[in-house]
């Protein structure tokens, strides 16, 4: 009996792109020989997202999906899939068709070859708006420079992990996941490949520069204390920086000049006001962590399911 190929696809408000997605993964994966599954996670989706799926199923016995009661986020929808899938390999990819399903037999073969993750890094698309460009880049040295893992640019969610991979990401019980960093975290027998995004079907992108901003918090969060580090260096720094104000004061005061100008002062209790600000709010987002951690809350609910 063939290997089985698990392919998990988070969706939200995709209707356009399903039938395709079916038709193009198969197409990729019949020359391959192997077995394979299409989980669709449906996160909340408000248009015919969910409708078109169960249409499809009907006429696929090798087509499941999970429907959650609301939207849980694409980090999440994650975990459901890889909680549910059965493949010896399993295979993660974006429902708008910018993951391509002709790498696919690429990642089974190097997965063949003894990798144990195979994972795809983006090439850099020069039709992409420069600041969309220079933000990505952005994205990944800020996460390396102050996390304790280490990921190349471009890195995505489209990989291929073994089945022992598959039953240790299922153990993970940490409320706030960022797959990105805990695949690479984990080690193993890693082999990235490149790929070249394709046009999005149908749809519009679902990740704004607001998302973008808090994904990359969460990696940074989520992989290192180093900006508590930062936090205690900037709070030194500056209170060393304060005791030259001293000499002036009293140097002031000895030849009866007065300490003139209120501007200055209040831009000083500004700036150190700020900073506090700042500090504090490093210290909140890692207590904000601990607490929503202490919940225990599932990752994600099930509306309902095909199997």
């Amino acid at each position: 009996m063939p290997a089985l190929v698990s392919i998990i696809i988070p969706v939200f408000n995709e209707e356009g792109n399903i039938r395709l997605i079916i038709s193009k993964i198969a197409e990729a994966i019949a020359p391959t020989g192997y077995a394979f599954e299409i989980i669709f996670i449906d996160d909340g989706s408000t248009d015919n997202t969910l409708p078109d799926i169960k249409v499809a199923a009907l006429h696929t016995n090798n087509l499941f999906f999970i429907s959650f009661s609301r939207n849980f986020g694409h980090q999440n929808a994650l975990k459901a899939g890889m909680d549910m899938s059965r493949g010896d390999c399993v295979i993660s990819m974006d429902g708008d068709l910018q993951h391509p399903p002709s790498m696919i037999p690429q990642m089974i073969k190097k997965w063949e070859e003894g990798a144990d993750i195979v994972y795809s890094i983006r090439n850099e698309d020069k039709e992409l708006s420069l600041l969309k460009r220079k933000s990505s880049s952005f994205f990944y040295r800020l996460l390396n420079r102050l996390s304790d893992i280490e990921l190349e640019s471009g890195t995505a969610d489209f990989r291929l992990v073994d089945k022992r991979v598959a039953q240790l990401m299922r153990n993970f019980t940490e409320a706030d996941l960022f797959w990105r960093g805990l695949v690479k975290w984990l080690g193993f027998q890693q082999v990235g490949i490149p790929y070249h995004a394709a046009e999005r079907q149908a749809g519009q992108s679902k990740y704004t520069v607001k998302k973008m901003l808090q994904f990359a918090l969460k990696g940074i969060t989520s992989f290192s204390t180093k900006p508590l580090t930062v936090a205690i260096y900037l709070g030194f720094s500056f209170s060393l920086l304060s005791l030259l104000y001293i000499p002036y004061v009293l140097l002031s005061q000895y030849f009866g000049l007065a300490v003139s100008g209120w501007a200055s002062i209040i831009v000083t209790i500004v700036f150190f006001g700020g900073l506090q600000l700042m500090i504090l709010g490093i210290i909140g987002t890692y207590l904000g962590k601990l607490f929503m951690q202490s919940k225990n809350r599932p990752h994600y609910i099930v509306k309902e399911k095909n199997f």
